[in-house]
């Protein structure tokens, strides 16, 4: 590709970063590093009544946490006024945009009469032989050739006709000025000097009116590529009755930015049958041949696969300090960086999720306040109160507290006692976690430390002395 490529996102504030934004600013951002271009950040803040200052936080956050970092901006729509105000009085002075001061009420009246003709409404262009004075009321409307076809060339989709027919004079500036969310993406294309437009293909139907509007200021068209929709199980539009949608819910259910990245590469891409792929990787291989027109049905269950296998690919440290958010969200209070990681690796193998994780060792940080029903009547039975006594009296001189020297002393007591090491396991076990589910227990007891084991022991020995009298 001769061209330096320069690509674009150009998220809209009115919400959290949603995961199709995600996905299209992935592709985006893979075209740019694949080929050696730019990616630029672009906020399309026009819609002053939706668009605050906390979801533009939001999305850098979220865009930064998947690691999509931006070679320029990010450029807010709100400071470039003056130039969207220039390209219009160009068009103007050249007599390739008018002046229309149909009331709104007119509009809707003509709207209503269309729709009860049975036909799409569009604009009559009954002000385009007028001479509207620039001091009345009035929009700016973009001249649209009646008769012909415009070409959208897309990557790909290929040829796309849209016949004049179906278009009208579209509005390029608002009656208070602003500019309308069409013209604002030309020029801002234009003059961003963007080679290639890689957005959803709910946009699409806006290109031939953008493709005009690139005519009518006599500027180069940029290559288009209008990527797949995401849809739901339904195979409808994913939205949030499917679920979660965006990427900081995902983030707070605790999957991994790179098991996310992973996915929405996915999503209607391919490299072959591959399904894991690093940055690296995706970076290597990304292209928009491969990119499919169909929808890509969002699968949660197979996010979550890709989840735990990256999860399996994090140092120690690194699964602590991926863990610790969560931890805190349980007992801020407590919970070393290591406590977290070597927590976090005795669930490794079932867990989907880093919340799943903590959800699951939740005992290491917080203390039984009561014992699973069934647990109690099948292991706290007569026996349970002595054999507590002498499991506390000797660990309480176990020296070194770790999980091989804890079995050995187990092992021994059992067999001294005649008893199988289930027996004094599940006693231990319950006493420790409130149930009689858990990773390896003697590993348990020795991430918990002799002080705390002991004190929960104590806690349920208390409990049973409690119940006897």
């Amino acid at each position: 590709m001769s061209e330096t490529v320069r690509v674009r996102f150009a998220p809209s504030p009115t919400g959290h970063l949603h995961v199709g934004g995600a996905r299209t600013a992935l592709f985006n951002w893979l075209f740019a590093r694949h080929h050696g271009g730019l990616f630029i950040l672009r906020i399309e803040d026009t819609d002053r009544s939706r668009s605050t200052e906390e979801y533009i936080e939001r999305i850098i956050d979220a865009m930064r946490w998947l690691g999509l970092d931006w070679d320029e901006g990010p450029y807010r729509q709100t400071d470039r006024f003056e130039i969207y105000k220039t390209h219009a009085e160009q068009l103007l002075a050249e007599g390739k945009a008018y002046r229309c001061d149909c009331l709104p009420e007119e509009l809707e009246t003509r709207r209503k009469a269309a729709q009860g003709r049975g036909e799409t409404f569009r604009y009559d262009g009954r002000c385009r032989t007028r001479t509207v004075p620039g001091d009345h009321l009035h929009v700016l409307r973009l001249l649209v050739p009646d008769e012909g076809q415009t070409i959208v060339r897309d990557l790909i989709h290929g040829e796309v006709a849209f016949d004049h027919t179906q278009l009208d004079d579209w509005v390029l500036v608002r009656s208070d000025g602003s500019p309308t969310y069409n013209f604002c993406v030309v020029v801002d294309d234009v003059t961003m000097k963007i080679s290639h437009v890689i957005r959803g293909n709910d946009h699409l139907s806006n290109t031939p009116k953008q493709i005009l509007c690139y005519h009518a200021l006599g500027y180069a068209l940029p290559a288009f590529a209008h990527i797949p929709m995401i849809l739901g199980a339904d195979r409808s539009r994913l939205s949030k009755r499917h679920g979660a949608e965006s990427v900081q819910a995902f983030r707070e259910a605790g999957i991994l930015p790179q098991a996310m990245l992973n996915y929405l590469a996915r999503l209607g891409w391919s490299h072959g049958d591959q399904e894991i792929f690093s940055k690296e990787e995706l970076i290597r291989y990304f292209d928009l041949n491969h990119v499919g027109s169909a929808g890509a049905i969002f699968d949660e269950t197979k996010l979550e696969w890709l989840n735990s296998h990256w999860l399996r690919q994090l140092s120690r440290r690194e699964l602590a300090q991926a863990v610790v958010p969560f931890v805190q969200k349980i007992t801020p209070a407590t919970g070393t960086l290591a406590l977290s990681g070597e927590m976090a690796e005795l669930f490794l193998e079932r867990a989907k999720t880093l919340k799943e994780i903590v959800e699951r060792g939740r005992f290491f940080f917080e203390s039984p306040t009561g014992y699973d029903p069934q647990a109690v009547q099948k292991v706290f039975t007569r026996d349970a109160l002595p054999r507590l006594r002498l499991l506390i009296k000797r660990l309480e001189s176990l020296s070194p507290f770790d999980a091989p020297t804890i079995e050995t002393l187990y092992r021994g007591l059992a067999a001294e006692l005649g008893l199988k090491l289930v027996d004094l396991a599940q006693l231990t076990r319950v006493a420790l976690t409130g149930g009689t589910a858990s990773p390896p227990l003697f590993q348990v007891a020795a991430l918990l430390g002799r002080d705390e084991t002991l004190r929960r022991l104590r806690a349920a020995k208390s409990f049973l002395e409690n119940r006897e009298k």
